[in-house]
């Protein structure tokens, strides 16, 4: 697991089990809230045989990640 501080939100790279195997996902909470974190799914595409590597995908689309906006969404760098 990866994780990655913003102004106000920080994110987790997670995973998501499913049929069918495991999917990447990003999990976001605001800095110092308490609950749950809200998912988000990425490579929504792609289904892993194993959690291990879910969170290798999801680790790997963390350190794309540019920002989370006010909302909570995720904002990606540009290339």
């Amino acid at each position: 697991m990866a994780r990655k501080e913003f102004a106000h939100y920080e994110a987790v790279s997670a995973v998501v089990p499913g049929e069918g195997g495991y999917s990447a996902a990003i999990a976001v909470k605001a800095l110092g809230a308490s609950g749950a974190p809200r998912f988000h799914k990425v490579l929504a595409e792609q289904k892993f045989k194993t959690a291990h590597d879910a969170d290798l995908a999801a680790e790997q689309q963390l350190e794309q990640l540019d920002d989370v906006d006010q909302d909570g969404e995720l904002s990606w760098k540009t290339i």
